[in-house]
């Protein structure tokens, strides 16, 4: 992402896994406040850690603090495998979460993803809420939900939803079906494709601006 992107390997369940860490800025945060796990988009069209809106997510947990990690999907550049419909992702995801955790045992946990990466990072909180709830991320960031495109399971009632009101991939009415029963707000940018084309800054914008709220501020 940038010329402090570190990027390592680590050992999956059918190969070498490609990652990518960035750390908050040391001047701002003298210690990571969190640690954020960040899910690319389908692998099988074109997505990759270095897509976009997945580096648009990492450097907005950078600015909150967050030490950011990425990782390529099986089958993406360096990292072995093939696509494997969400189930193997999910599981290497987890096991990027617990080698990252030999590094910030205690820091609070952040999932963000992006499209196919969404149905990623809600399966990992489901499974992680289901193993020990303590364990479970704080909050998670759902940029173009995969609804209808995957079985998204049910999602926090803290998670920030953001989509793109044309957006032609995922359209925004299945999302609000899968959000209407949950009760979620979703935030919509008006005139965004699915990829955020000229849009990406209100990403960033939507999820500092509602990190942080506090519940008295959302009742007024």
């Amino acid at each position: 992402m940038n010329a402090h992107t570190q990027n390592f390997m680590i050992a999956g369940a059918v190969g070498q896994l490609e990652c990518a860490l960035d750390l908050p800025d040391p001047e701002v945060f003298p210690a990571p406040v969190g640690l954020a796990l960040v899910a690319h988009p389908h692998p099988l069209y074109g997505g990759t850690m270095d897509n976009k809106v997945a580096q648009t997510l990492a450097r907005t947990f950078l600015a909150l603090g967050y030490v950011a990690v990425r990782m390529n999907f099986r089958g993406v550049g360096k990292s072995e495998g093939v696509h494997d419909h969400g189930a193997g992702e999910t599981d290497d995801m987890a096991l990027l979460l617990q080698h990252m955790r030999t590094q910030y045992p205690t820091l609070p946990l952040a999932l963000g993803g992006f499209s196919f990466g969404t149905f990623v990072q809600a399966q990992l909180q489901q499974r992680l809420l289901q193993q020990d709830a303590a364990s479970a991320a704080e909050r998670l960031v759902l940029v173009g939900t995969a609804a209808g495109k995957w079985p998204m399971p049910v999602a926090p009632s803290n998670t920030i939803l953001i989509h793109g009101e044309q957006d032609d991939t995922i359209p925004l009415a299945a999302v609000l079906d899968w959000a209407r029963p949950q009760e979620l707000p979703v935030v919509v940018i008006p005139g965004s494709d699915h990829f955020f084309h000229r849009k990406l800054q209100h990403i960033k914008n939507v999820v500092v601006e509602s990190w942080h709220r506090r519940p008295a501020q959302l009742q007024a």
